[in-house]
């Protein structure tokens, strides 16, 4: 969430940076700011009547003590005015910053200097590619086939027991799952990150906090009865274990990772592109998460996506990083860096990791706060990312390892599976 000062006094950056994000509604930048005023106004007028109300209950009580009875209750009436007219400022006050809510809470986040203009996933701009696209025989599978001719997954088991979009993996294929999430979780913890076990169920505050609510609501499975989601990311959990918190500047940067299993409705989703591993409503992933100095945040960054890169570069796969244009940018991130591998058998690009920095619209939705040199408390900056999502992951690994013989193992996958090969 954007603070309200910053917007105030910076109206004509934030019509900008939102132009750059593609935003429909800058009026509301406006109305923010009126409201913002009406607030400030409301709020004053409220301080003054509640001054003069103490004022005259202090006078009263001298009054009372000094026998003048009657002049204390002409200050008793005046007072009592003076109650009343305070009620009513509360109730305009309520009212209004109810409404100031309702309108901030609908502007996105504004997108770094560096963000590219853009209206389509294809105008996002191309940082590095890095690595050789392997070169497949012309009989080579898809890894929807391969997944059958091995016996890896299969997904009409999962439309059986669920629905489509959730797979069953068996056998080598659940291994080769297992094995990437513990090798992701330990290549985190190399490069200092403290693991959480989080819960996958998240009440309404956590959404907000970290911005999939409002604004993806129906991307979110929902639990009615309970009025809790499911969650689309670890991001949500293990950034909320801070929500309300004052940290001291020396536990800078806070670093955590977290498996879990991740829950999206995709809605709207059909089509080839979405076959096999490409599009699920159920899919495992690994989260890198850090709450940092603002100072920090975009070196944190560029640190955070080498991690992802290597993580890509040790299982021997063809990528590609991305920075995406306004018009594709998430509504809560300022800069989002997308990987991507290259699929051998489906000659694309899919993505496979967005890590992105959200400076303090997290945090100041969340209170998310630090105690600065000068013992003042002030807003963190937080950043999270895939490191990594798996089903892209084991779809380009089945794809590009194939052979004659079967599919090999990346070297750096062996100790974790057991085995060598697929066959």
């Amino acid at each position: 969430m954007l603070q309200v000062s910053y917007i105030r006094e910076n109206r004509d950056y934030v019509l900008e940076r939102l132009a750059v994000k593609n935003f429909k509604q800058p009026e509301l930048v406006d109305e923010v700011i009126k409201l913002d005023e009406q607030r400030r106004q409301t709020q004053n007028a409220l301080d003054n009547i509640s001054a003069q109300a103490n004022a005259a209950a202090k006078q009263i009580g001298e009054l009372m003590r000094n026998g003048k009875k009657e002049e204390a209750e002409a200050v008793k009436a005046n007072s009592n005015t003076w109650k009343e007219e305070a009620k009513k400022l509360s109730e305009q006050l309520s009212s209004v910053e109810a409404e100031l809510q309702q309108k901030i809470v609908v502007l996105p986040n504004l997108p770094h200097t560096s963000v590219p203009k853009g209206l389509t996933p294809e105008e996002n701009e191309v940082v590095l590619e890095n690595g050789e696209k392997p070169q497949l025989p012309a009989n080579a599978l898809p890894h929807w086939e391969l997944a059958a001719k091995y016996n890896l997954i299969d997904f009409e088991l999962g439309v059986k027991i669920t629905g489509a979009g959730f797979p069953v993996y068996k056998g080598k294929g659940a291994k080769l799952q297992r094995a990437l999430i513990t090798f992701f979780l330990d290549e985190a913890e190399k490069a200092g990150y403290d693991e959480r076990m989080l819960p996958l169920l998240v009440n309404e505050a956590s959404g907000f906090g970290t911005g999939q609510l409002p604004d993806k609501e129906g991307q979110m499975y929902y639990v009615g009865i309970d009025n809790l989601y499911l969650i689309p990311t670890a991001e949500v959990p293990v950034t909320n274990l801070y929500r309300d918190v004052i940290l001291k500047a020396d536990e800078l940067p806070v670093r955590n990772c977290a498996y879990t299993p991740c829950f999206r409705r995709e809605a709207g989703s059909y089509g080839a592109h979405v076959r096999g591993l490409n599009r699920l409503h159920q899919f495992d992933k690994v989260e890198i998460m850090q709450v940092v100095h603002p100072d920090d945040s975009y070196i944190v960054l560029e640190q955070m996506s080498t991690h992802v890169q290597s993580l890509l570069q040790k299982l021997g796969l063809p990528y590609r990083v991305l920075r995406l244009c306004g018009g594709d940018i998430g509504f809560s991130q300022t800069l989002t860096y997308d990987m991507e591998t290259w699929s051998a058998a489906q000659q694309r690009w899919l993505e496979v990791s967005s890590v992105s920095n959200y400076e303090t619209f997290q945090s100041n939705r969340l209170k998310l706060r630090f105690r600065n040199a000068e013992g003042k408390t002030q807003l963190a900056h937080t950043l999270n990312g895939s490191a990594l999502a798996l089903p892209r992951i084991v779809a380009t690994l089945l794809e590009n390892y194939q052979t004659e013989n079967g599919i090999k193992i990346p070297e750096v996958l062996v100790p974790y599976t057991k085995f060598e090969w697929i066959d």
